[in-house]
């Protein structure tokens, strides 16, 4: 499989394991139009990869991912273009059909889009400091590109709704704690636990993961397929509202939206 296509993502192959990493430092990993096309086909593009078996995906820099690029969504907005909802589909089922054992390694920022790719992964280990959340309502639109998926599933209904209303960020301690990652590490000590989980899988019973990994998938496929479309349908709805362009507006300005609910 040849990678060298991709732009904003990083394929490293070492043996039997890849790592993907995304590849915007200057801006802390946020997704922008080209990153979400990549990150839409890379997973089914990693399950037919016959030469590797265990996946690992990171953020360079300082943090796994800042969410979506709030100038693009802005942009996008306002020429009436929001971000596709086919990609966004797509990076979802991508993760969910890629048969391989995936691992999230976060550190710094893990939000908005970028807390749905790592939350869909099946093993999620964070830095300490790391701070995980879904603040897409904190800019005017709906946590619609996963998250009401996900969340749910992994902290319950009660929990994931007070997350996904407000917006509020947590930390890996705390994400750990109501089951919403499986690991929280000291910072130093996080690249020798992402190692050990995968040499544990990359020594294990191969088909037999692989397959664990596509049964215990089918009921969260079953959701997603329920959930995805009315999600982004609302999602897209958002991107047209007032309060989404006054939260890029007050981006801009680097001051708080005055949110009025229209």
């Amino acid at each position: 499989m040849d990678y060298a296509h991709y732009q904003r993502i990083k394929v490293e192959r070492d043996g039997r394991l890849l790592t993907l990493t995304l590849n915007r430092p200057d801006v802390l990993n946020a997704v922008d139009e080209q990153m979400q096309k990549e990150l839409a086909q890379i997973f089914y593009d990693v399950n037919l990869d016959d030469d590797a078996d265990v996946v690992v995906i990171q953020g360079a820099g300082a943090a796994f991912s800042a969410g979506g690029d709030i100038t693009w969504l802005g942009e996008s907005s306002a020429r009436g273009a929001p971000p596709s909802t086919v990609d966004g589909k797509r990076l979802v089922f991508g993760l969910l059909d890629c048969e391989k054992p995936i691992i999230a390694r976060l550190h710094g920022s893990c939000v908005g889009l970028g807390a749905t790719v790592a939350l869909f992964c099946d093993i999620i280990i964070a830095a300490e400091g790391t701070k995980i959340g879904d603040p897409h309502v904190k800019v005017g639109i709906v946590a619609g590109d996963g998250g009401a998926v996900i969340w749910p599933q992994l902290i319950g209904f009660a929990k994931a709704k007070e997350m996904l209303m407000t917006g509020d960020l947590i930390t890996a301690q705390e994400a750990e704690r109501i089951g919403l990652i499986n690991y929280c590490v000291p910072a130093d000590q996080l690249d020798a636990k992402v190692s050990a989980m995968a040499q544990k899988l990359l020594n294990g019973a191969t088909q037999a993961i692989r397959f664990t990994k596509v049964a215990t998938n089918i009921h969260l496929k079953q959701i997603a397929t329920a959930v995805m479309d009315a999600s982004v349908a609302y999602e897209t709805m958002t991107f047209f509202t007032q309060d989404h362009h006054e939260a890029v507006k007050a981006f801009q300005e680097k001051r708080r939206p005055k949110f009025t609910g229209r």
